[in-house]
Formats: C-alpha cells, structure tokens, sequence
C-alpha cells in the first residue's frame, strides 16, 4: 500500500524528502513515489552537483522562496534526498506543490 506524501514541521521551518531522476527530458514533479516521496526529473547531470543546485532552484520557483532557504540535508551525492526549506510551514508546501505539479 503506497505511504502518502509526508511534510515534516520542523523547528525553523518543513522538510520532505525527493527521489530525483537526473538527465531527463524535463524538469517536472512526477508525483508521489510508494514510498511517500516527491519524484522530481531534473535534466542535469548529477556531476559536480549540477542536478542538485537545480533542483533547489526549480523547488525555490515552485515553492515560491529564495534558493538560500532551501538545504539538502541529508543523500547530496544520492537519488534519495531529504530536503528542509527554511521560513514556512508543511501547509504553505503543501500548497506550493499541488500547483506547481
């Protein structure tokens, strides 16, 4: 049975984790994996974290915030990632993504 899509609050903001697809035709939110994560194709290259900084700058368009406030913290050098955006609640998330999807 498929997990829903978890926003965590945390104490200076929200964190959800990302399963990124690298080198894809499109940047573009996929969906929500089995696993309760956000899949995200990026067209980057994950060499020399070229897909991480664009994945931060496509969740900080989409999110509406500034690139600063969103951290990759913990799986940089992996598909799987656990990203924390600085300054605004699971529902303000929430939200940004069911339109930007």
């Amino acid at each position: 049975m498929p997990r829903e899509f978890k926003i965590t609050d945390a104490q200076h903001g929200a964190a959800f984790t990302v399963r990124v697809v690298t080198r894809a035709n499109n940047v573009e939110i996929v969906g929500i994996q089995d696993d309760g994560s956000l899949k995200i194709r990026l067209t980057e290259s994950p060499a020399e974290g070229r897909a991480n900084t664009q994945l931060i700058e496509f969740l900080a368009d989409v999110l509406e915030v500034h690139p600063d406030q969103i951290e990759i913290v913990a799986g940089a050098d992996k598909p799987n990632k656990i990203i924390s955006v600085e300054g605004v609640s699971p529902g303000w998330i929430e939200q940004r993504l069911v339109q930007g999807s």
